[in-house]
Parts: structure tokens; C-alpha cells; sequence
């Protein structure tokens, strides 16, 4: 390399330092929302990762690193309590001069209700609400299934709504960025309608087909896709299914000629074969936390694309 590239080279490392150092300290919850953050962020700062990669969101205990990235945090990005009841305390206890925005209830973005039972009625996908007004501090209830269903990030409108309330949350703390947080945000917008035009022709020749999810945290990505699971083997994720339960599923199994039966990587897999038995349903695992990716921008519709890829080739022919 010629001796006159280096100043040149030194003047951009210095630059780019500088362009780190004076973006805000930004904390996020999952992997998901750190995505949608890392995008509007991009070229200007990068946002901190609290739940650590196959971890349980809904319970999770802080290592050193993550209390002390909160601690420092101007900002945190959430879904909100609904999804990590534990993360309230730390943040008013940790964080209580950063600016928190729980995006469960952002202006502009869907919530649906708590699917009960083992089958889902097409009436459950009626009852959702539209949110008139944006507030960072609103109270949820637990994660119980007396509220909102938590898993709204897998709602690409949701996701395209809250790129805009990310970018407007920087921009008013760091005016100075506020044009690449826009931009960037009307970039990550774009790139998630590409996206579902992707995803709607992957699913389109199996919208017909019935299947059975180990867990009840998908009707977001129903939602947006036109699909419509049969019904859940476990009420939450936090408790397994009572026998009474199974065997509900596995009469709707035969009676409805369910396809395929989808688990998560932290579930039981002995569950979902004690389900299937006697059965000819497939089976395969979903991710709705992206856990084997890599955290950064490109995770979020990689997470998506990796949803409907592995729930089509479970029902395909």
C-alpha cells in the first residue's frame, strides 16, 4: 500500500470512531426488535442486545454486560411487558433516565388477543385493535393471556409501523442523525414490502393446508399471510399441555387431516410426537426469534423468510 493512503485511511478510521461515539447508547430487547433497531441505526451507531440468542424472553436473568448496556442506555426499544415482565423493573431500576418505548401499542400498530382453547375459530382473528396514540410508558398486563398477544413482531406492518417510531424516538435525541434515521427507515420499509411479496408467492400453494403449532405465537404471521393454524398444543410456552389437551389435538389432527405440526427449538420434542402418534403429519421447527442468525439489520426479514420457507416445505405435497 503507497505511504500516501494512509492519512487518508487514519482520517476515515478517525471518522468512523466518531460517528459511533456520538450516536446514542441504544438497548434493545430480543433479536427481532434489535433487527427493525439496527436498520435505522445503520452507518450511524449500533443498539445493544439484551436476551442472548435461544433464550426464553419471558424469563430471563441479566448478565453483568446487559445491565451495565442498560445502565448506559439513552434509549430502550421493547415489545413491551406482555412479552418480558421482568425486563419493567430492570429498566426503571437501571435505565430510569433513558427514554423507554414499548412498541406493543405504537400508534398505528395491531394488536390481536389471546387465541383459548386447542382449535382456533376464524372469529379469533376478528378481535384485534388498531392503536389510536403512542405511549411509551403503557401498562400491559403479564404475559397470562388476559392481554394482548405479545408476538406482534411478526406482523410486517407492525415491523414497517415501528421502523418509523424507531426512527423518530433517535431522531429527537440525536437531531444531528435525524436525516439517516429517516432515511434509513423509509430504506427498511421498502425492503420489508420486497419481503411479503416474497413470502406471499413461497406460501401461496399450501394457504389451503392445515397445521398444528406447538405454541400459540404466530397468528401475527397468520395475519399478514393468509394463513390459519387448526391450534396449539400449549397454551403458553411457560407450561406443558395437560393430557386432556393432547388429546384434544390429536382428534383434531385426524379430523382435519392436519398436514403438518410445527414446534420451536426450546420445546419438547417428545410432546410433539406424543401428539403426532398414529398420525401421518410432518413435522419441522420454527424460529420466531431468529436464534441461529446473526444478530444485525439483515435478521428481521431473514427471520421472516426463514418462517414461511420452512412452514411451506412442512405442507407441501
Amino acid at each position: 500500500m503507497s505511504s500516501k493512503l494512509y492519512p487518508i485511511s487514519i482520517a476515515a478510521s478517525l471518522m468512523a470512531g466518531t460517528a459511533l461515539a456520538d450516536a446514542p447508547n441504544v438497548t434493545v430487547d430480543i433479536a427481532p426488535i434489535h433487527s427493525l433497531v439496527a436498520r435505522v441505526m445503520q452507518d450511524v451507531g449500533a443498539p445493544s442486545l439484551i436476551v442472548a440468542a435461544g433464550a426464553s424472553p419471558h424469563e430471563y436473568n441479566l448478565r453483568p454486560s446487559e445491565a451495565r448496556a442498560l445502565q448506559d442506555a439513552d434509549l430502550v426499544f421493547w415489545v413491551g411487558p406482555n412479552l418480558t415482565p421482568w425486563l419493567e423493573s430492570a429498566i426503571n431500576t437501571l435505565a430510569s433516565d433513558a427514554t423507554a418505548t414499548a412498541l406493543l401499542g405504537a400508534e398505528g400498530s395491531t394488536e390481536l388477543s389471546f387465541r383459548e382453547g386447542a382449535s382456533f375459530d376464524a372469529h379469533d382473528y376478528e378481535d384485534h385493535e388498531e392503536h389510536d396514540d403512542h405511549d411509551a410508558h403503557q401498562d400491559h398486563d403479564d404475559h397470562d393471556h388476559a392481554g394482548a398477544d405479545p408476538h406482534a413482531w411478526l406482523s410486517p406492518d407492525n415491523a414497517a409501523v415501528w421502523l418509523n417510531v424507531i426512527a423518530a424516538d433517535l431522531s429527537a435525541v440525536d437531531p444531528d442523525n435525524a436525516d439517516a434515521y429517516l432515511a434509513n427507515a423509509t430504506a427498511g420499509r421498502e425492503e420489508i414490502a420486497a419481503m411479503v411479496a416474497e413470502i406471499d408467492a413461497t406460501l401461496a400453494p399450501v394457504r389451503d393446508r392445515n397445521f398444528i403449532l406447538f405454541h400459540d405465537a404466530y397468528q401475527y404471521f397468520e395475519t399478514s399471510f393468509d394463513l390459519a393454524a387448526s391450534g396449539a398444543i400449549s397454551l403458553s410456552d411457560a407450561s406443558d399441555p395437560s393430557p386432556a389437551r393432547i388429546a384434544d389435538v390429536q382428534a383434531q389432527i385426524v379430523a382435519q387431516n392436519v398436514a403438518c405440526v410445527l414446534s420451536e427449538p426450546q420445546f419438547n420434542p417428545g410432546l410433539v410426537q406424543a401428539v403426532m402418534d398414529g398420525s401421518t403429519a410432518r413435522t419441522a421447527i420454527l424460529d420466531p426469534l431468529g436464534s441461529d442468525l446473526e444478530p444485525g439489520p439483515g435478521l428481521y426479514p431473514q427471520m421472516l423468510r426463514n418462517l414461511a420457507g420452512t412452514l411451506a416445505g412442512c405442507l407441501a405435497d
